[in-house]
């Protein structure tokens, strides 16, 4: 092969490769997938509560808070992170403030007020549903994928 022939051979394949990387690069920073994750609080106990928003802040802090939904959904035992009562009150009512949904399971609520003859008093920003498992079970066929700290 001559040496024209040749480095234009080189320059071509140079110029593919170029725009093969420059491409994969534009398909790559274009997948803005969006994700959805549900997160099951329905336990009392500190530590994993304290795991649940964390992994909270962390999904948004990795896809950014525009790409993903998140909703903590606490029944149970787990129900007491949402009160006023909560060591978590001051994050669970800014992190309500960044995009991340809290609903508090209304079967619970009124299983305390059978018990105590009041209901729980909730955390500004967080909502109710009428059953917490159900809520996530509908949040699953709605292609929330499921955690549990």
């Amino acid at each position: 092969m001559n040496k024209v022939i040749m480095s234009k051979a080189i320059k071509d394949i140079s110029l593919i490769l170029f725009m093969s990387l420059f491409l994969f690069g534009n398909v790559y920073a274009g997948d803005k997938t969006h994700h959805k994750v549900v997160i099951q609080v329905s336990t009392d106990n500190p530590r994993t509560q304290k795991i649940a928003l964390n992994n909270a802040v962390n999904l948004q802090k990795l896809y950014g808070i525009d790409n993903i939904d998140i909703e903590i959904v606490a029944y149970g035992p787990g129900l007491g992170l949402l009160t006023m009562k909560s060591k978590q009150a001051e994050r669970v009512k800014s992190l309500a403030m960044q995009d991340i949904t809290f609903s508090a399971c209304k079967n619970t609520m009124e299983k305390v007020k059978r018990k105590t003859g009041k209901l729980p008093v909730l955390l500004e920003g967080v909502k109710t549903v009428k059953a917490g498992v159900a809520r996530i079970i509908e949040l699953q066929e709605h292609g929330y994928a499921y955690i549990r700290p």
